[in-house]
């Protein structure tokens, strides 16, 4: 996975090389960890201690000396090496533990959980080895543990991580971290700071499902909210990692925007956007779209921005089938980096459970200028928000996969490209960029130009299409739509819906593309 540290940061932008995996150091034996006293333990019991918190005033970790941890950086936290032979095992999990550090001062308890249990794992130094000259041993007799991942059975890497606020990500089917998950997002792109929740305390079962699964229980806490989280986490090797979680959150004050299953990823530029960089790479990005199915079965997809200012859009629905981060183009090619390969990038989907009733599939998009940055987000926000005083419990599925789920009806965007407007050999006007958007799969395999199939293309009052039509790729079953985007200069923001279809009948999901006309410069 990378690790990429960002040079400043905001409010909006957690560390995202929060989650790296961490070396380790020794060999591995039989390890018994020293354990606080037995503490009856159940969700029920979690999500009354989270109601009980609610109740009561916000209070903040008190960090002691953070001077202290600000000295642990980057280079200091990464040579914190983990010692192999102190792996915690839960039922047939191996666990490691995550040392505190610049990022991540506020401290985490880890309990294990056994027979209706749970005994809390004492903090020690001696879980890790260090330079002799690292700032960690200055803080030795007061530090605690910063997250925990799970190793796979061979020890060599882990496969999900929880480390900062409320964050957690796992390494997907090819084995390489991208984009991340929290628990709670809460004003995400507002012009205030965001909030960030926090996990304070974990809770670590056994599973009895056979295979690479664990049990984790995780309260909440923050200055609006606090919670209880189930995660039944199982991982396949190939296929991925699928969270079962559920959630009871409860509200000390009222949430002016509540994301409810967040993701958070990075896209600098991509095919889409090659204007937004100046890199020897021809793609840059953890994902490069939104994927949304909607509670009426209307499949979106939403190629991902580089915007010249924080925009937030809203898809409206009433109980979605899914929405997720998506990195569709997994061709190492289109990328040309072997180094960090963000052609093996997770994709994640959310698939909600029971009634998650009016809302909508929010996407906040920051502009940045590299690719240490996540600067995007997307979540559920309901339109139901909660007052002060009030209660939620959301339920959901997290699969961490290379697609989202298949379509097996409709024609998938396989790429958005943007480019001068006009004709090759003419004047090109400065008010238009000409879109190319292709589409695969098998609603539009063997259809030719003959077979009457139409690009369906609306847009607001502040521009005009020109010239759409839609072609066959030639020597593929692939299908192209093109068209020039011609800006009458009043709006910042432009959006755009557009589909194939055949007889009136959509052949593809819907594109939904958005543009921003100052970043085109007339040529």
């Amino acid at each position: 996975m990378t690790n990429r540290m960002p040079a400043r940061l905001s409010p909006l932008f957690l560390p995202v090389f929060a989650l790296f995996s961490m070396p380790v150091a020794a060999a591995a034996q039989d390890f018994e960890p020293a354990l606080g006293p037995a503490e009856p333990f159940s969700f029920e019991r979690l999500a009354d201690e989270a109601k009980a918190i609610s109740e009561k005033p916000f209070e903040p970790y008190p960090v002691e000396h953070p001077e202290l941890f600000d000295a642990i950086d980057y280079d200091a936290h990464w040579k914190i090496m983990f010692r192999k032979d102190h792996t915690v095992d839960v039922g047939d999990a191996p666990v490691q533990f995550f040392h505190e550090g610049r990022y991540f001062k506020e401290p985490v308890t880890i309990s294990l959980v056994e027979d209706g249990e749970a005994r809390e794992v004492l903090y020690s130094a001696d879980y890790f080895t260090m330079p002799e000259d690292s700032p960690a041993k200055a803080v030795e007799d007061f530090a605690g543990w910063a997250g925990f991942r799970v190793m796979r059975p061979d020890m060599k890497t882990d496969w999900i991580s929880f480390l900062g606020a409320s964050y957690f990500r796992t390494d997907g089917p090819d084995r390489q971290y991208g984009l991340s998950a929290r628990a709670l997002a809460v004003d995400t792109g507002l012009a205030r700071p965001e909030e960030f929740p926090r996990f304070t305390s974990f809770y670590l079962e056994k599973d009895d499902k056979p295979g690479d699964s664990i049990v984790i229980y995780a309260l909440l806490d923050s200055k609006s909210v606090s919670g209880a989280y189930r995660i039944e986490a199982e991982n396949e090797d190939g296929e991925g990692q699928v969270l079962h979680i559920t959630s009871r959150l409860f509200f000390r004050e009222a949430v002016e925007r509540l994301g409810v299953a967040p993701l958070t990823s990075m896209y600098w530029y991509s095919e889409t956007h090659r204007n937004m960089a100046f890199d020897w790479r021809p793609e840059v990005h953890d994902s490069d779209g939104l994927e949304v199915v909607t509670g009426s079965g209307e499949q979106i997809w939403r190629p991902l921005n580089n915007p010249p200012r924080v925009v937030t859009s809203s898809f409206f629905d009433e109980n979605p089938e899914g929405f997720g981060l998506i990195q569709r183009d997994r061709n190492f090619d289109h990328y040309q980096d072997d180094g960090v390969f963000y052609n093996r990038r997770a994709s994640a989907w959310v698939e909600p459970e029971g009634d998650w009733g009016r809302g909508a599939v929010q996407l906040v998009e920051l502009p940045s200028d590299d690719e240490i940055y996540d600067n995007i987000v997307a979540y559920w926000l309901p339109e139901d928000l909660p007052e002060a005083g009030d209660e939620r419990d959301f339920s959901y599925t997290l699969t961490w996969a290379k697609t989202a789920p298949p379509n097996e009806r409709l024609a998938e965007t396989t790429a958005s490209r943007i480019g001068r407007g006009g004709v090759p050999g003419q004047p090109r006007p400065g008010d238009q960029v000409k879109v190319v958007v292709d589409f695969s799969g098998p609603a539009v395999e063997g259809l030719t130009a003959e077979d009457g199939v139409e690009a369906e293309i609306s847009v607001g009052g502040a521009a005009e299409v020109i010239n759409a039509y839609a072609m066959p790729i030639v020597g593929t079953d692939d299908w192209r739509m093109t068209y020039d985007l011609k800006f009458d200069g009043t709006a910042d923001t432009i959006d755009v819906r557009a589909y194939l279809s055949e007889d009136g009948e959509p052949l593809t999901e819907t594109w939904l593309g958005q543009f921003h006309p100052g970043q085109f410069a007339p040529h």
